[in-house]
Formats: C-alpha cells, structure tokens, sequence
C-alpha cells in the first residue's frame, strides 16, 4: 500500500470522528455512537490487516507447493494465524461493545 492510501484513510476515519462529535443530540446517545464507530474501526482494521496477510502468504504458500507438495501441511497453518488476527479484531469490537 502506499502512503496515499493510508492518508485517505485517515482523513475519512477523523472526518467520520468529527461528524459522530458533532452531532449535539442526548449525551448518552453520543457516547454509545463512539463506542460503536471504536468497534467498527476495531474490525475493519483487523479484517484489512488479516486479508492482506493471507494474500501474501497464500501466494506465497502456493509458490512453495507448487514447487515441493509436501511444504503444504507446513504452509497452511501460517494461513491460518493470518485469519486469526481478524478473529481478535471481532472480539476486541464485542468487548468494546459489551463495556
């Protein structure tokens, strides 16, 4: 990715921080919008970190396979750690939402 990308990024997440402040409606309705944008942010985050990481070491995995096949029970598990990370992601959103 390039830098372009991630400032796009974070000029529309602080533009979407900025429109949830600036609503002015009942405080305790402020407060559980923040706590839902945090738990959204929490999951896309996670889940573009962990697709990207399985398309790198998915392509990478079947390079290796494609040479040798018995690097394949070597090579899928790292794909899964990679998926992992979009479970932690989920779970950091359903704490966020649970507190």
């Amino acid at each position: 990715m390039n830098k372009k990308f991630f400032a796009t990024l974070f000029m529309m997440l602080t533009a979407g921080a900025v429109s949830v402040f600036a609503e002015g409606a009942a405080p305790a309705a402020g407060g559980d919008a923040v706590k839902y944008l945090a738990a959204a942010i929490a999951v896309g985050v996670a889940c573009i970190g962990g697709g990207i990481a399985v398309g790198k070491i998915g392509a990478a995995a079947m390079g290796a396979m494609s040479e040798n096949a018995e690097l394949s029970g070597k090579a899928l598990p790292f794909v899964g750690l990679a998926e992992g990370i979009c479970l932690w992601g989920f779970l950091v959103a359903l704490f966020i939402i649970i507190m």
